[in-house]
């Protein structure tokens, strides 16, 4: 293969596709954008319009009592700073943690945590009584990021139906 081909495999020369739009964001030019939960701030990084999920750092506040609630698809992120979990289950800096669809639970913090994550669906959150007192979905991310001046980068996603 010479300097100016692509890869070839077979007899066939295979053209090299870019994408639409950078592969590479920096996280530190977003500002953090109020989450559903006082005490809770995130920086929406990409949105996934088939499934609901959505790709963000996410910021909690030390000692925040977070209610109990719900993933209709999986997650799965690392501890960038503090730690969090759920009773003796627990995770600190560095750790990837990962948890499954329909997992209900009641994470805490006490010393405050930065993570980043991949939601792979909507998460539903419950009221005292168990009732759903809400769903954050990709649209739902989108919208908050976007009034928060924070989601120009996903501008090309923005076309969600009515």
């Amino acid at each position: 293969m010479d300097g100016n081909s692509g890869p070839v495999v077979g007899h066939t020369k295979l053209e090299i596709l870019k994408q639409h739009r950078p592969a590479f964001l920096d996280p530190s030019k977003l500002p953090w954008t109020p989450w559903v939960m006082e005490g809770t701030n995130f920086k929406l990084l990409n949105i996934d319009k088939k499934t609901g999920g959505f790709t963000i750092l996410l910021k909690v506040d030390p000692g925040l009592d977070t209610p109990v609630h719900g993933h209709l698809g999986g997650v799965e992120g690392i501890v960038l700073k503090g730690e969090f979990g759920y009773d003796d289950d627990r995770g600190g800096e560095g750790c990837y943690f990962y948890e499954d669809a329909a997992t209900r639970h009641k994470p805490d913090s006490p010393s405050g945590t930065i993570m980043f994550a991949t939601v792979y669906g909507p998460i539903v959150g419950y009221d005292d009584e168990g009732g759903v007192a809400g769903i954050v979905d990709a649209r739902l991310m989108y919208d908050l990021a976007a009034a928060n001046g924070a989601a120009d980068h996903l501008a090309h996603l923005a076309d969600f139906p009515s």
